[in-house]
């Protein structure tokens, strides 16, 4: 049975407590689980460790993204294909939470607020319309693709395990931008771009620290 606006909201909140106080589970085995962990210097271990916190960040981020999409998606095709993206990327969520943890650091500290912030971003998106919150996902994920490539590039050789979550996440996402272009979307003009690339861009600097 279809829920409808009052249950699927009460559905986010919960799910937004749940980001932001528990720790995530998912449902596939991390593509981390079978490397060996290799021995990495102090500087390597907080390189890898700030880079996948801010990982972290983005999946945190996109579950906000894609709940706020759904709540307002206007046929229920569309809410399914935002709640399958997300539940996806919870997959990404416990697998870069454990990893943070497997590295002796921490989860950003202002979760919530990154949450919170992805909310309202993603609402707006889902106002626009389907053509417009596809749009919206087409190039939110091909901006994350790119991210990912780059943290390939910076992540110390020796870590495998944190490669191999890197990577998984990397084909994933770009999967997501190809069906949210097939479903219809409408790419953003580039003065929206724009201002995504730059909140990705002061998302990134701050998780990398706090």
């Amino acid at each position: 049975m279809a829920l409808d606006f009052a249950d699927r909201l009460i559905s986010c909140l919960d799910k937004g407590l749940r980001v932001a106080f528990s720790t995530p589970m998912g449902s596939r085995a991390s593509p981390a689980q079978q490397v060996p962990e290799a021995e990495l210097s102090t500087d390597d271990k907080q390189l890898a460790g700030a880079l996948m916190r801010v990982n972290h960040v983005g999946e945190v981020c996109a579950q906000a993204l894609y709940d706020a999409q759904g709540l307002l998606a206007a046929d229920e095709a569309s809410r399914a294909h935002f709640e399958q993206a997300a539940q996806e990327e919870w997959d990404h969520l416990a697998w870069t939470d454990q990893r943070v943890r497997q590295l002796g650091t921490h989860t950003s500290r202002l979760v919530p607020l990154w949450y919170a912030g992805a909310f309202g971003i993603g609402l707006l998106a889902g106002l626009g319309g389907r053509q417009r919150s596809y749009g919206f996902m087409v190039e939110t994920e091909r901006q994350v693709e790119a991210h990912l490539a780059s943290h390939l590039d910076r992540l110390p050789a020796a870590d495998r395990k944190s490669r191999a979550i890197v990577d998984r996440m990397r084909e994933e996402e770009a999967q997501h931008a190809g069906a949210a272009l097939q479903a219809g979307g409408a790419i953003p003009p580039r003065p929206v771009q724009g201002l995504m690339r730059m909140s990705a861009r002061v998302m990134t600097t701050v998780a990398h620290r706090i």
